[in-house]
């Protein structure tokens, strides 16, 4: 059962986030699927899909290269890093154009064999000071 979760969860990264085929999220996620995120919860496959056509809106070429991947039982847990140039507007932020590595880590529930929950971590903070929104350390002040 774990490995094919891990499985499930590599389509999902490929497939979905980084080919950007929504249309597979019928397959691999319930139509009552959850992301817990810091900032949000996203509900649905529709608001998945209006996530990820948010983030491919501001970075149109993001990839997600899988670093760890560990399950247990029903949950898998998936250590990423995304990198992508930021080319259009994201979360309010104007194109900067510079080019951004993000570290996440994912952690999902599934259940019948789809993802119901995911509950993800984000350097949200080292974004943002990528694209130049916040100063880095040795910048400030």
């Amino acid at each position: 059962m774990s490995e094919h979760n891990k499985t499930l969860m590599r389509r999902a990264v490929e497939e979905v986030w980084n080919q950007g085929n929504v249309d597979i999220l019928e397959e691999l996620v319930a139509s009552d699927f959850i992301i817990h995120a810091p900032q949000a919860e996203i509900h649905g496959r529709e608001g998945a899909k209006q996530y990820l056509a948010m983030l491919r809106g501001g970075f149109p070429d993001i990839h997600f290269t899988i670093e760890d991947q560990f399950a247990d039982g029903d949950r898998v847990m998936t250590r990423w890093t995304a990198r992508g140039t930021h080319k259009g507007a994201f979360q309010g932020i104007p194109p900067t154009h510079k080019q951004i590595r993000l570290a996440g880590t994912d952690i999902v529930r599934i259940a019948n064999g789809k993802v119901v929950e995911c509950w993800t971590s984000t350097d949200d903070l080292g974004l943002l000071q990528q694209l130049g929104v916040i100063p880095t350390p040795e910048h400030a002040g």
